[in-house]
């Protein structure tokens, strides 16, 4: 049987871990040191808890970032892999979002009304995504609470339906998982004071019964999906899956809500554009405005026509629907700077191809080692991941995950000044990552798996 450790010298491993630790903090003083400030005033010491479950003994202190690099406060240069995931994907401050926001800061941040941006904005959505009618939100996470509101709304009907191992941000309800086969709300969730089983349903990626048994009781308002699960690592579909699960949905009533926040790597209209799934509705979030905090979703006519509705004949009041700065005009200006002159075609053409030498290079390797691992790609998106053929589904992509193993590799690659994601193994490249760029990262992963060895 294949773990993630077959073939490698766990020993070995462990003394790398070790001596790379040793590395990084004798490299970083002054990041250190201003961690240890941070720890006065921060909980955990940082912004967001999160960003102490890097591989890093303390947190590194990023000074400042362009295109595919980025400077720590030590001085040290890093080819970003990483590209907040997702949210720097187009590289960090392009030059044309830096300049609109730059515009931007001398006319005004946030009024509460439209600006002169917002309807070309909307315009351009609807054009490259395909469907007519917008709004705005300040992350997915909040995106995708304001659709889920919208659609129990429109529908008369409370429950959700997501995958095991799905990624939504950090919406209450779609945190449920597989335990043995049993919806179980997620352990980690802090705070959480009514049972989410209640409402939200759970099943595997890829199994059509499973989709069908679920939502034939017909009390589903939707199906909030990734086309392609990201986040517990890569899960493809199966070939016809998004094909007969559009038929099974359509067919008990519920609507197809589909998220491309990691997905948007697919090309300008994402994922569901080109391969042909028709969502109700579509969530875009991170990288949609070049790096500035904003996100989008969208939906069809029909749908419009009975979200309207629900609106107008319910109570006056707050919805409990948007922000006070849900598409102020900093952020507006940003989106429609990076839609019409960074999120091109023609950058992803670029990416593309830089992402298929990235993968290509990353299975040389772990071929020349013989090593149970596997290299999936999503457009810009690449992964490895710790299995020998791609997971079908989020138990198996679980299984695979092996943090200590991730963190080993990681620090190695950070060490040398390359940057990947935290938590699995993705990488990306934007527009200004270079060939020579890829092939670094991958005679560094080549040296790290040697040392593994």
């Amino acid at each position: 049987m294949h773990t993630p450790r077959t073939g490698l010298n766990w020993q070995r491993a462990q003394a790398l871990a070790v001596s790379e630790r040793a590395s990084y903090v004798a490299r970083n003083p002054i990041s250190a040191g201003l961690a240890q400030q941070a720890g006065q005033h921060m909980l955990f010491g940082v912004p967001m808890h999160w960003m102490n479950d890097w591989s890093t003994p303390f947190a590194l202190t990023v000074a400042e970032a362009n295109g595919a690099r980025f400077r720590d406060a030590d001085g040290h240069e890093y080819t970003d892999f990483c590209l907040g995931d997702t949210g720097a994907m187009f590289g960090h401050a392009p030059p044309a979002v830096a300049q609109a926001i730059a515009r931007q800061s001398a006319r005004g941040y946030t009024a509460m009304l439209p600006s002169e941006d917002a309807a070309p904005v909307a315009a351009e959505l609807a054009r490259r995504f395909g469907l007519p009618y917008w709004q705005f939100a300040l992350s997915a996470s909040d995106a995708n609470r304001f659709v889920l509101r919208w659609l129990r709304a429109a529908t008369g009907r409370s429950k959700i339906l997501v995958f095991n191992g799905c990624y939504h941000g950090t919406v209450d309800d779609v945190f449920v998982d597989l335990v043995d086969g049993v919806p179980t709300q997620r352990d980690s969730l802090l705070g959480q004071v009514y049972t989410l089983t209640e409402q939200t349903l759970v099943v595997e990626f890829n199994d059509l019964a499973a989709l069908e048994a679920a939502l034939a009781k017909g009390d589903v308002a939707c199906v909030l999906a990734e086309p392609v699960m990201t986040n517990i690592g890569m899960v493809l579909p199966q070939p016809g899956y998004w094909e007969a699960a559009q038929d099974i949905i359509r067919r008990h009533g519920s609507l197809l809500v589909i998220d491309e926040t990691h997905t948007i790597s697919s090309g300008p209209g994402g994922y569901a554009r080109v391969h042909g799934i028709a969502a109700d509705a579509l969530v875009v979030g991170k990288p949609v405005g070049g790096g500035i905090p904003c996100a989008v979703y969208g939906m069809t006519a029909a749908l419009a026509a009975r979200v309207e509705q629900a609106k107008r004949t319910a109570p006056a009041g707050h919805s409990g629907v948007g922000t006070t700065l849900s598409a102020n005009m900093f952020a507006m200006a940003a989106m429609r700077a990076n839609l019409e002159q960074v999120m091109t075609p023609a950058a992803y053409d670029y990416m593309f191809a830089l992402a298929a030498q990235l993968a290509d290079g990353l299975r040389g390797v772990i071929a020349r080692h013989g090593l149970p691992w596997c290299v999936t790609q999503v457009g810009a998106r690449t992964e490895f991941q710790f299995c020998p053929v791609p997971p079908v589904n989020g138990t198996q992509a679980q299984a695979i995950l092996d943090s200590e193993l991730e963190h080993i590799i990681h620090l190695y690659l950070l060490n040398r000044g390359l940057l990947i994601t935290p938590f699995h193994n993705m990488l990306l490249v934007c527009p200004s990552t270079t060939a020579d760029d890829v092939q670094r990262l991958v005679a560094a992963f080549g040296e790290c798996v040697q040392a593994l060895l």
